[in-house]
């Protein structure tokens, strides 16, 4: 029986490998459901990434004032703040990072962050630093 949109004689089979029974798309969405493992490949945390965010708080070592902030690498966001780049903070430094704390999602974060902020009471922020050393 011929297929809708197919050629006269045709009977809009494809030929080579099914792509709906086993074929090549079967076996990619297999592979990305995790039933099959790919051979040759690292499955240990090669396609597991679960995103970390971290609070942070840095402290100027000229002024000895705090900021607070949320990112998922202190390490390089550390380095933006020290290399001028955040308009708010530009020439306000060097900074060292004081405080870390660790969230699963960036709202928990956020939440965290603006909790810290609203405190606005620098001996909040050193309490909360000496409580965690």
């Amino acid at each position: 029986m011929a297929q809708l949109g197919a050629r006269p004689g045709e009977t809009g089979k494809v030929a080579g490998p099914s792509f709906c029974n086993g074929g090549a798309v079967a076996q990619l969405g297999a592979r990305l459901d995790g039933i099959e493992e790919v051979v040759g490949s690292n499955p240990i945390g090669s396609t597991n990434f679960i995103p970390v965010y971290y609070l942070y708080i840095l402290q100027s070592e000229a002024t000895s004032r705090f900021y607070i902030g949320q990112t998922q690498d202190v390490t390089e966001r550390l380095a933006y703040h020290n290399a001028n780049y955040s308009k708010s903070l530009k020439n306000r430094g060097p900074w060292r990072l004081v405080h870390t704390e660790q969230y699963k999602t960036r709202s928990e974060a956020m939440v965290r962050e603006r909790q810290l902020k609203s405190w606005k009471d620098r001996r909040m922020i050193q309490k909360l630093l000496s409580a965690s050393r």
